[in-house]
């Protein structure tokens, strides 16, 4: 069994408290007792009714849901993937094979000679009369380009030239002397204005901290800290009290579970099992050996003597319809039985002896 308490607090050689490591005060000595037993209470019900129906459950997929599931499964193959597997194996793919064969000589052999013999001509003398036309155009582009670039270098580039370099370059040099005088005049008023915005951020700054900052710091650690470890404290002991609870009535569910089986055994099983030794199994071998076993003697008498009187019937039957065909045709033909154990020199020596006798005959 789980113990409700824990162990009791660790002395020093002088006799005083040694504080625990995980920091644990009075308020969870005072809460843990009361919430173990009152979760205990709680979880057990819910705990025995888990047990149950896992028991009812494991007992209902193996008596039932297993064997329909297994007969759903023939069921669905019986209707679904042995038809579907015949159709394809029998219907969808001979029809195309033949599909493909058709496809292949109606469709690529006559698609592959066209290409051949017909298109590939065709396209290499076009290649031919499009490269002759290129170089000519060629040519012509390249002639084209060379007297458009004179005309752009002495009408546009030449002219453009002179013009930054006699014109735009003095009148930049010029407005740069006059952005540095500007830039000049403008630092110190920079410079003011800088001292005053960081006058006024220093302002912002500390009213800020002192009306918000500063009263949320208090209340978080003077407030909500105290209040949170608290709560920390309340919910791991309901936690562990859970835990606790729960492998106990686990326990106590298990206890129960072995109670209720040891009573069934004891009061139906063991009665049955010793009904069906004592009583039913001598009652079962005495209607063996007394009714069973000569009923079996005698069917097995009659089976023999009714396929003795069977074959007395089948033999005088053969025998009747053979003297009715000697009757009818007279005695067959008898040919001489020839052994064919004989090594083949000495049936060769016999069949030659044979023919001598024939001839002097």
């Amino acid at each position: 069994m789980v113990d409700l308490e824990k162990a009791p607090p660790a002395r020093s050689p002088e006799g005083e408290p040694v504080p625990r490591a995980d920091g644990e005060g009075c308020l969870v000595v005072a809460v843990r007792l009361p919430v173990r037993i009152v979760a205990l209470v709680l979880v057990l019900p819910v705990r025995m009714a888990w047990d149950a129906l896992v028991v009812a459950g494991r007992f209902l997929r193996d008596t039932v849901l297993r064997p329909v599931g297994r007969a759903l499964a023939w069921l669905g193959r019986a209707l679904f993937v042995w038809p579907l597997v015949g159709l394809w194996r029998y219907v969808v793919v001979p029809v195309a094979k033949g599909v493909g064969w058709l496809g292949n000589v109606l469709l690529v052999v006559p698609a592959v000679w066209v290409y051949r013999w017909v298109l590939t001509p065709v396209g290499r003398a076009l290649a031919w009369c499009c490269a002759g036309v290129g170089a000519v155009l060629t040519a012509l582009g390249r002639g084209l380009y060379a007297g458009l670039a004179w005309l752009a270098r002495y009408l546009v580039v030449v002219p453009a030239g002179w013009l930054y370099a006699w014109v735009l370059t003095p009148i930049g040099h010029l407005l740069a002397w006059c952005g540095r005088g500007l830039a000049r005049c403008g630092g110190g008023v920079l410079w003011c204005l800088g001292k005053v915005v960081t006058g006024i951020g220093a302002v912002l700054y500390w009213t800020l901290r002192i009306l918000l900052v500063l009263p949320a710091l208090a209340v978080w650690r003077w407030v909500l800290a105290p209040v949170g470890r608290a709560l920390a404290v309340v919910g791991r002991e309901l936690l562990d009290a859970l835990g606790h609870a729960w492998r106990i009535a686990g326990r106590l569910s298990r206890a129960v579970g072995r109670a209720l089986a040891a009573l069934f055994r004891w009061t139906v099983a063991e009665p049955a099992r010793w009904v069906y030794r004592s009583v039913l199994t001598p009652v079962g071998h005495a209607v063996r050996d007394t009714v069973l076993r000569p009923l079996a003697e005698a069917a097995r008498a009659a089976g023999q003597a009714g396929r003795q009187a069977l074959r007395s019937a089948r033999l005088s039957v053969r025998q009747a319809r053979a003297d009715l065909r000697r009757t009818l045709f007279g005695e067959p033909e008898r040919t001489p039985s020839v052994d064919r154990r004989e090594p083949s020199g000495a049936k060769a020596r016999t069949l030659g002896s044979s023919t001598t006798a024939l001839t002097k005959d």
